[in-house]
C-alpha cells in the first residue's frame, strides 16, 4: 500500500510537457542499489550437510543395492577428494567477497552450453490482457508497453527504481517512515536495518543486463555484450529488422506520439518477408551459429549486427491474433523462428490482437529480474497509459527516422539459414504443449487446511507420474537465492521418500488407508517440502555446491572423481520432471521446454481458488495424459483434505 502511495506522490510521475511523458515510473526515496553493498554472501554449505541432502534426494529413486553403492561413493568423496575440493572452494570464496561462489561456474555452464537457446534455455512469461479492451489494439499496446519499458530503464539507471525487497512484515517495513529512515543508513550496513524489521532486500546485480544486451555466439563459449550508450529500439516484423532511436541526444525519451508514429509506419510497411530470414540462425547450435556469424561479419554486416546487439531490447510484432492458450504458449515460447531473435536479453512479443509476452535469454539472469520488469510495465501501461485509442500519431517523417536493416548474404549464409529453418521446423513440430486449469480449489483452501500450496502441486506431479509410468524420477524445482549477493538459483528436490510413500498410497493402496491416514501422509509431504524450500532459499541446497566442486575439479584439470561417475548421480541430474512456478498480477502464464528429451517442462501457478499447469513434452512422453493424471491427483488430494473418501 505504502509503495502505491509513494508512486502517487512521486514528483513528476506524469504530466505531459513539450518533451512528452514523464521520464520515470516513480522516484524511490531509497536509492535502487542502496542495499546491494551490504547484502549477505551466499553461504557455501558444509560438505557433510550436502552429502546428507544428496543421499536423501537419491533414496526414492534407487533400490537398496543401488543406494548402498551410491552411499559408499558419497562417503568416500566426503572424506577424500571432495573434502580437498570443498576446502579449496571455501578458500577461493573467501578471496572473492565481491561475488558468490556460484557466479563463475553458473555463467560458464550457460555460456559454454552448445545446445540451441530455443526450447533448451529461453522461457516465456505472457502478460494478462489490458483490462480495458480497446487498449489491446496492437499499435496502442506496443506503444504503451514500449514507453513503460523505456521509463523502467530510465528509472533504474537514475537510481529511482524502488529496491526489490521481500517484506515478511510489510506493516513495519513497507512504509514511508521506514524508507525515510533507512535511506540515511549507510549502504555498507543498510541490509541489517531492513533485516531488523523482517524485510529482506534482494540482489539487483542482474538488472543492468536487461537492456542494450545480447548473447553473442562464439566457438566453445558465448559472450554477454551490453552497450548502455545505444539509444535505439529493435523492431521485428514479418522477418524484417527495423531500428529507430527512442532516446534523444539529451537523454530524454521520444514523445509517445512519435514512438506511436514510427511503430505505425513499421506496421503498415508492406515489404515482403525476406527469402532467407536471419532470425533462424539464433535458434541454431551455438558453434554453428558462431561460425555463420563470423561469415556475416566478414560479409559486410558488422554495422547492422551492431545495431541488433546493442538495441535497448527487441520488440517483436506478429501479424496474427492468438487463438487460445496453447497457441499463446507456442507463440511466446518459440514463434515462427523468422520473426524472432532469441539472443537478445529479452524480446517483448505483441500479437495482432495485442496479446503480449516476454521471451528471455537465461544466462544473464533469472526470473526475479524479468518478473519485476513485467510487473512494473504492466502496471504502468495499464493504469497510466502514455497514449489512448483517441491519440493521434505525431506528424513526423518516420521514413527518415526508421531504418530498415539490410543484410548481405552469400551462398554459405543462405545455406546456413535454410538448414537452420529445417532444424527449427523439425524441433518445433516435435514439441507438444498442453495445459489444464484445476478449478476445484487453490491456495485459500490449502492454507485453511494448513498445508503448503507448493507442496501440494509438487505432490500431484509425483503422483501423476507414478500413475502414468509407475515410476518415481528425478524432479527439479527452481528456487531463487536472490536474498544473497549475486545469488542465482538453487534446486529443490521435490521427489522424496515422503512423496513416494504418499503417491503409492493414493495410486496403489487406497483400500489399505483411511482418509485420516492419507491426510497425515499429505501433511508429512508438506512439512518436508517446506523444509527443503527454506533450505534452498537460504543457500542450503546441495545441487549448486556439488556442481561448483565438479567445476573446480575440471578447471584444475583433475580427473573426474568417482562420485560424479556414479550412474545414480547422472540419473539425478537427468531431470525428467522440470518445474518452475510464479504468480503475479501481471502474468497470465509461463512456460519452457523440457530439459531432457524424455522429460516434461512444467510451468504452474497456484492461485487463490484454482491451479494452472502448462506442460511441454517431446514424443517420448505424453503430456496430455500426464496433465489428466495431474488433474486426477489434485482432485484426490483436495477431496482427502476436505475429508471425503476417494475411489481409485
Amino acid at each position: 500500500m505504502a509503495a502505491r502511495q509513494l508512486l502517487r506522490a512521486a514528483p513528476g510521475r506524469r504530466g505531459y510537457s513539450g518533451a512528452g511523458a514523464a521520464e520515470f515510473l516513480h522516484r524511490s526515496i531509497v536509492p535502487t542499489m542502496h542495499y546491494q553493498k551490504s547484502l549477505p554472501r551466499l553461504p557455501v554449505p558444509k560438505l557433510e550437510d550436502t552429502i546428507k541432502r544428496y543421499l536423501n534426494a537419491q533414496k526414492p529413486l534407487l533400490d537398496d543395492d543401488q543406494f548402498r553403492k551410491t552411499e559408499e561413493l558419497a562417503h568416500a568423496f566426503e572424506k577424500g577428494v571432495g573434502r580437498e575440493l570443498h576446502e579449496q572452494l571455501v578458500a577461493q570464496d573467501n578471496q572473492n567477497k565481491h561475488t558468490s561462489y556460484i557466479t563463475g561456474p553458473w555463467f560458464d555452464m550457460y555460456l559454454k552450453a552448445r545446445e540451441p537457446l530455443l526450447l533448451n534455455f529461453n522461457p516465456f512469461m505472457s502478460f494478462k490482457p489490458d483490462p480495458k479492451p480497446e487498449y489491446n489494439d496492437q499499435l496502442i499496446r506496443a506503444t504503451n508497453m514500449t514507453v513503460s519499458a523505456i521509463r523502467f530503464m530510465k528509472t533504474f539507471r537514475a537510481g529511482y527504481l524502488e529496491p526489490e525487497v521481500f517484506h515478511l512484515n510489510p506493516e513495519k517495513s513497507d512504509t514511508k517512515l521506514f524508507k525515510k529512515i533507512i535511506r540515511f543508513v549507510p549502504s555498507s550496513i543498510s541490509w541489517f536495518g531492513a533485516y531488523m524489521v523482517n524485510a529482506y532486500p534482494l540482489d539487483m546485480s542482474q538488472y543492468f543486463r536487461l537492456f542494450n544486451s545480447t548473447r553473442i555466439p562464439k566457438l566453445s563459449k558465448d559472450e554477454l555484450y551490453t552497450d548502455e550508450k545505444a539509444k535505439h529500439l529493435l523492431v521485428l516484423r514479418n522477418g524484417n529488422f527495423y531500428v529507430f532511436d527512442v532516446i534523444d541526444r539529451d537523454g530524454n525519451m521520444l514523445r509517445p506520439s512519435e514512438i506511436q508514429a514510427h511503430l505505425k509506419y513499421i506496421l503498415s510497411d508492406n515489404s515482403p518477408a525476406p527469402a532467407f530470414p536471419l532470425g533462424y540462425l539464433t535458434s541454431e547450435n551455438r558453434n554453428t551459429w558462431a561460425a555463420l556469424r563470423k561469415n556475416l561479419l566478414d560479409n559486410g554486416n558488422a554495422e547492422a549486427l551492431q545495431k541488433v546487439d546493442s538495441a535497448m531490447f527487441c520488440l517483436t510484432l506478429d501479424d496474427f491474433p492468438i487463438k487460445d492458450l496453447v497457441h499463446l504458449s507456442h507463440t511466446m515460447l518459440h514463434g515462427d523462428g523468422a520473426n524472432r531473435w532469441y539472443d537478445k536479453s529479452f524480446s517483448l512479443i505483441i500479437a495482432k490482437d495485442g496479446t503480449a509476452g516476454i521471451n528471455f535469454e537465461h544466462s544473464w539472469g533469472d526470473g526475479v529480474a524479468v518478473l519485476r520488469f513485467q510487473n512494473e510495465i504492466f502496471k504502468d501501461s495499464t493504469t497510466t497509459p502514455a497514449i489512448s485509442p483517441q491519440s493521434q500519431p505525431a506528424s513526423v517523417d518516420s521514413s527518415r527516422a526508421v531504418q530498415k536493416l539490410d543484410f548481405k548474404l552469400n551462398d554459405a549464409l543462405k545455406a546456413g539459414i535454410t538448414k537452420a529453418k529445417e532444424t527449427f521446423d523439425a524441433t518445433v513440430k516435435s514439441l507438444s504443449l498442453n495445459m489444464i486449469q484445476f478449478q476445484e480449489g487453490g491456495k485459500e483452501l490449502l492454507k485453511q487446511k494448513k498445508v503448503s500450496p507448493d507442496a501440494v502441486a509438487q505432490l500431484a506431479f509425483q503422483m501423476a507420474f507414478l500413475r502414468q509410468y509407475d515410476q518415481t524420477v528425478a524432479t527439479y524445482e527452481s528456487c531463487s537465492t536472490a536474498a544473497f549477493k549475486h545469488g542465482r538459483t538453487e534446486t529443490i528436490r521435490p521427489a522424496s521418500v515422503h512423496t513416494k510413500k504418499c503417491s503409492e498410497a493414493f495410486v496403489k493402496g487406497l483400500s489399505n488407508h483411511s482418509t485420516g491416514e492419507l491426510q497425515d501422509l499429505i501433511m508429512e509431504c508438506s512439512k518436508y517440502h517446506g523444509r527443503l524450500t527454506k533450505e534452498a532459499a537460504m543457500g542450503q541446497g546441495f545441487d549448486r555446491h556439488l556442481f561448483s566442486l565438479r567445476h573446480l575439479a575440471s578447471s584444475k584439470g583433475l580427473p573426474l572423481p568417482d562420485f560424479y561417475q556414479d550412474q545414480a548421480y547422472a540419473r539425478l541430474n537427468h531431470n525428467i520432471i522440470s518445474t518452475s512456478t510464479l504468480v503475479s498480477p501481471a502474468v497470465q502464464m509461463g512456460g519452457f521446454g523440457p530439459v531432457v528429451a524424455d522429460g516434461f517442462g512444467v510451468g504452474y501457478q497456484v492461485h487463490d481458488d484454482w491451479i494452472g499447469c502448462n506442460v511441454s513434452s517431446y514424443p517420448a512422453r505424453n503430456g496430455k495424459e500426464y496433465l489428466q493424471c495431474i488433474h486426477k491427483s489434485l482432485e484426490d488430494i483436495f477431496n482427502v483434505l476436505k475429508g471425503k473418501k476417494i475411489r481409485s
